[in-house]
């Protein structure tokens, strides 16, 4: 059962547009949905809500700490309530979905995503589960035969308003499966959640 949500991104009015916090984003609206409110908790290097749903304590994270070490403010969250790393999910921006796709799952690689590197060095482990939210990759929104866009440019950058819609599409079937995925077997709502048009 999940008991802790984290939306990656980098703090900073400057980054709020960036492609690169798809994960406050989503964090942002489930508090809006959860109607959960967020504060600073310098201990934590994070601002952080606590929902109710059914019954059920869910904290919603959004590490202060900067992508590359979002490992500091999840460990450090998960040490002191005691929330194992398999009831942990993470939202992340994803280069290799377009926009408009979200898919989660339990564990796997980092795909060279600094937040995850640092979140698993943390943790100890790998095996909490991911939702991954597609941002696209740079060498597929430029004309064939030009130049591609450096990644971490393309990454801390806003994206096009089209792409922006179709993420916003996506946190909507995110929500309109959040009971699935906070149940005891948030693995049923993988079914639900990859096959929506």
């Amino acid at each position: 059962m999940i008991q802790l949500i984290v939306g990656l991104g980098n703090p900073g009015d400057e980054h709020i547009s960036d492609r690169h916090n798809a994960g406050f984003w989503l964090c942002d609206q489930l508090g809006r949905f959860l109607n959960a409110s967020y504060t600073k908790e310098k201990s934590f290097k994070s601002q952080i809500a606590k929902a109710t749903k059914t019954q059920q304590t869910i904290w919603l994270l959004k590490p202060q700490t900067y992508m590359n070490a979002s490992g500091e403010a999840v460990g450090a969250v998960a040490k002191f309530y005691q929330i194992e790393p398999s009831h942990i999910l993470v939202i992340h921006d994803e280069l290799d979905l377009p926009p408009g796709v979200a898919r989660l799952k339990l564990g796997g690689g980092t795909g060279g995503h600094n937040g995850l590197k640092s979140i698993s060095a943390h943790l100890g482990t790998p095996n909490y589960w991911r939702l991954r939210i597609g941002i696209g990759h740079p060498r597929d929104t430029v004309p064939l035969g030009s130049p591609h866009q450096e990644v971490v440019n393309y990454v801390l950058k806003k994206p096009p308003q089209k792409d922006l819609l179709l993420i916003e599409d996506t946190f909507d079937k995110v929500i309109s499966v959040f009971s699935l995925m906070t149940s005891d077997d948030p693995s049923s709502a993988m079914k639900d959640l990859h096959t929506q048009k």
